[in-house]
């Protein structure tokens, strides 16, 4: 009995293809741009979490607040002293206090020159607790030792990037900031554009060819317990307070964790899901009423169908079922046809992106519960939007219904 049903609902719309086609237009365009830009926006977030993945509970993030340009820390209004990582070592509860430097500069192999971003490395004792928080491994050569003079470890991105004709490789020779370094080094991929495309240098060094301000980018902080990382936390941000001379509420600095700093980006990137569904929601809405109105047309159109089918014994249920199916259908095919576009825009902007912008941080990723939403809904909408019609077509009387039809 279904199968008749929907083989005569499937009928009655190719009858009317062009009609139908242009029903469907609201409802693939607005599931087109839902799928397209939530899943630009999960590629993004995927991207972006892969950034702070490599640090554990244990790791605090201490930075200036404010704008900043460039690397982070440049530009700061007011920067981090060098200074403050031995006041917050003495903290309860932290077990060390790296200093970070970043800096911009530029990189040239092969005579190509590309601009990127340059980290330093700590010596001595905090090394160990640097690597171990970034979780540093060689893919090719080794890590930095203490002593080595201008050399360098790359991210992984550089042993198979082509913008410089050819992958650079342990062992070869590059120009920083137009001062040669020795390459020792390639780190394993980590997923994180900051490190994967960033250079490591001693931090003697480092500040000796970058120049020291007696200011720093960031302060890493390990603590020994992460049960207490919110008390740990607090106690680090009295601390700062206390000696950059700012009152609570008035910060110029944060303290934070890997969790919380993605915490925020979800938030963020929720905000903006939800603002993308409500613009695609008023062409869903559009799409609806499209389909409400070409079955109330339909209705019209098959007046005279409707009481020959109730005269030889259709129920009202048959008829209101017919109906219900075509404007199920005008749902769920424009919604088969959305999604289709929207995967192809999603991923077809990511791979440009990669393309003409280099970064990977463009990337495009649809979970398969999101397609199983928009196809849904795009029934549902499409069946909703047929009821009213219907429940009338069912609701005719087979005498009138012969009578007034054309």
């Amino acid at each position: 009995m279904l199968y008749d049903y929907l083989k005569l609902a499937l009928g009655n719309l190719r009858k009317r293809r062009l009609r139908s086609w242009l029903t469907m237009i609201g409802i693939f365009i607005g599931i087109a741009a839902v799928v397209s830009l939530i899943g630009l926006g999960e590629g993004l977030r995927n991207a972006i979490m892969g950034q702070f993945s490599f640090l554990g509970t244990d790791i605090l993030t201490v930075q200036a607040a404010g704008l900043m340009t460039g690397a982070p820390g440049e530009g700061a209004i007011t920067p981090l002293s060098d200074k403050l990582a031995a006041r917050i070592a003495q903290v309860d509860g932290v077990t060390a206090a790296v200093n970070r430097y970043i800096r911009s500069g530029t990189l040239e192999f092969n005579k190509v020159q590309v601009y990127g971003f340059a980290y330093s490395v700590s010596e001595g004792i905090d090394r160990k607790i640097m690597q171990q928080s970034m979780n540093m491994k060689p893919s090719q050569g080794r890590l930095l030792k203490d002593g080595d003079t201008r050399k360098v470890v790359l991210g992984s991105n550089f042993a198979t990037d082509k913008t410089f004709g050819k992958p650079i490789a342990a062992g070869d020779n590059v120009l920083i900031n137009n001062i040669k370094y020795q390459v020792i080094g390639i780190l394993e991929k980590k997923g994180s554009f900051i490190v994967d495309s960033a250079v490591a240098i001693n931090q003697k060094q480092f500040l000796k060819d970058f120049g020291d301000d007696g200011t720093v980018s960031a302060i890493l902080v390990k603590i020994d317990n992460p049960n207490n990382v919110n008390k740990i936390e607090q106690d680090v941000e009295k601390v700062l307070r206390k000696e950059r001379k700012v009152k609570e509420g008035e910060e110029d600095f944060t303290v934070q964790t890997a969790q919380q700093a993605l915490a925020s980006l979800n938030s963020a990137i929720f905000a903006v899901n939800l603002f993308v569904i409500i613009i695609a929601a008023i062409s869903l809405v559009v799409g609806g009423i499209g389909i409400m109105n070409t079955m109330y047309t339909a209705v019209l159109e098959r007046t005279k169908e409707i009481g020959i089918m109730k005269a030889i014994g259709a129920r009202n249920s048959t008829i209101f079922t017919l109906f219900s199916l075509e404007s199920g259908f005008l749902g769920i095919v424009g919604g088969l046809i959305g999604i289709v576009l929207g995967l192809i825009l999603a991923y077809g902007f990511a791979f440009l992106g990669k393309i003409f912008l280099g970064s990977g941080l463009i990337q495009a990723h649809v979970p398969l519960s999101w397609i199983f939403i928009a196809l849904s809904f795009s029934f549902v909408l499409g069946v909703g939007a047929g009821v009213v019609p219907a429940y009338q077509a069912s609701r005719m009387q087979p005498v009138n219904a012969l009578r007034y039809a054309k």
